[in-house]
């Protein structure tokens, strides 16, 4: 009897010593999975900084007035240069 025992706890030993390698390498697999998620995470962070940034310096008036005078020649309206339309008037 206590040669099956020895058998039974020997297989039950070996069951517990892969249970625990395995659980070991899932762990592991899990840490890496995480340290990508964070890395991906702050490449993020600093793209979106980035983002705000250029978001703010493309949208300020004087950028946009300088870009519209520029490129498309265009000019401040004046009292002189507006039509102004009545209605009922052909």
């Amino acid at each position: 009897m206590s040669g099956r025992l020895a058998v039974v706890l020997s297989a039950l030993l070996v069951l517990c010593a892969l249970t625990l390698v395995h659980s070991q390498y899932q762990e592991r697999y899990a840490f890496i999975e995480l340290e990508r998620a964070q890395a991906a995470a702050r490449q993020l962070d600093i793209e979106w900084a980035q983002l705000q940034l250029d978001q703010s310096t493309l949208g300020k008036h004087a950028r946009i007035e300088a870009n519209a005078r520029r490129d498309l020649s265009m000019v401040t309206l004046t009292p002189a240069r507006t039509q102004y339309l009545t209605a009922g008037a052909r």
